[in-house]
């Protein structure tokens, strides 16, 4: 059994550049060279450029330019978010839950840490799904709150109901952000229907460039800088400005929700194939989370733990990396490191930990007999 090239099943942890977003971003490096910041025609053909982005980055959500501010991608604007709301805001109370990306977490301990404020953890079904009547019960507290749910959790697909949270919170007078690095560019967000206060987004997602993103910042919220020094983003985020990344991020943003329709459809279709397939030739598997429900989760990932024994587990991603495979056990931001997953630990038994749970995440550049060459890949190393 062979695959005539790697399969790349990771896209949950970065995504591969469409064509188009290399050749726009090639061309802002060549022509749009000028310091954003500066008075001359160089620089102000970069604003242009860079402002021209802005707008039309903001009209796929319904909001305004002014809404937009750049970043470095979605971990910054999290921080942005939450540090900013504790020291400016004055917010004494953090609402998350524990299977967050740890752009949330690790922050929020930080901020605990530094600023004593109380942090609740919203209760979670056995699928990972957050109790909704628990959310609006902790809601109930008398102080100045705010909440952070994720879109899409990255490693179990789990979807949040955005509008009930964000309508919930409205109701209780508490601040809502989400991170919905997972979802923007794959799901329509109107904010101007959904009353969210913050958001984060990351373009390396869907089919853009690293190393660059977006925080949208309700007009009038109050929020103040991370990083100080220039005026840039409208005093929000200092620092030059990177041209050519916001040209990528803006190009892949507009052709993911130009061909949205189309696209979803086709990885919808390689993500049932994958079920099917998964569910008849190793009918002892499990999806963890909502994953297996194409409903409830994402659909461009699945995450599946794998009937094999503790003693194989441990080599197993190893193994599949030698038949050309990328997929991965969770967040990429782990990668590296001996920890299990934090979020599988929150719903899994003590057994099924000890199994091998992988995630296998799908883009527009895969295909059907990558799926059958991973599934026979499987079964072979299940067996041996």
């Amino acid at each position: 059994m062979t695959s005539p090239k790697p399969v790349y099943f990771d896209n949950a942890a970065t995504t591969p550049i469409r064509d188009e977003v290399v050749e726009r971003m090639v061309v802002a490096m060549k022509d749009s060279y000028g310091n954003p910041s500066s008075s001359h025609g160089f620089g102000r053909s970069s604003k242009s450029v860079i402002e021209s982005c802005r707008k039309s980055i903001a009209k796929q959500f319904n909001v305004s330019a002014g809404e937009i501010v750049f970043t470095s991608g979605g971990t910054e604007a999290d921080n942005l978010v939450l540090r900013s709301a504790v020291r400016d805001l004055k917010v004494k109370h953090i609402i998350t839950a524990k299977i967050e990306h740890h752009a949330i977490l690790h922050s929020v301990d930080q901020l605990q840490a530094e600023y004593g404020l109380e942090v609740s953890f919203v209760n979670l079904d056995k699928q990972g799904q957050i109790d909704y009547s628990h959310l609006e019960t902790l809601l109930g507290k008398p102080l100045k709150t705010l909440v952070s749910l994720m879109h899409i959790n990255n490693e179990i697909g789990n979807i949040l109901d955005l509008s009930r949270v964000a309508h919930l919170c409205k109701a209780n007078n508490a601040l809502f952000h989400s991170d919905t690095v997972q979802s923007v560019g794959h799901y329509r967000l109107p904010l101007d229907e959904i009353p969210i206060d913050f958001l984060a987004a990351s373009a390396h997602k869907f089919h853009g460039p690293k190393g660059v993103g977006f925080v949208f910042v309700r007009k009038n919220s109050g929020l103040k800088p991370l990083i100080f020094g220039g005026e840039q983003e409208r005093g929000l985020r200092a620092g030059t400005e990177s041209t050519h990344n916001i040209v990528g991020l803006e190009a892949a943003l507009s052709l993911s929700y130009e061909n949205l329709a189309q696209e979803s459809d086709y990885v919808k279709e390689l993500k049932r194939y994958f079920i099917s397939k998964i569910t008849t030739e190793i009918p002892e598997a499990t999806f963890n989370g909502n994953s297996g429900d194409m409903d409830k989760s994402i659909y461009t990932l699945v995450n599946v733990c794998l009937p094999i024994s503790s003693n194989k587990a441990a080599m197993f991603l190893f193994q599949l990396d030698l038949k050309g495979i990328a997929c991965s056990k969770g967040s990429a931001c782990q990668s590296g490191s001996n920890q299990n997953s934090h979020v599988l630990a929150e719903i899994l038994s003590e057994e099924d930990l000890q199994k091998p749970s992988i995630r296998f995440s799908f883009s527009i550049y895969n295909t059907k007999e990558e799926i059958d060459y991973v599934i026979g890949a499987l079964k072979e190393l299940i067996v041996n």
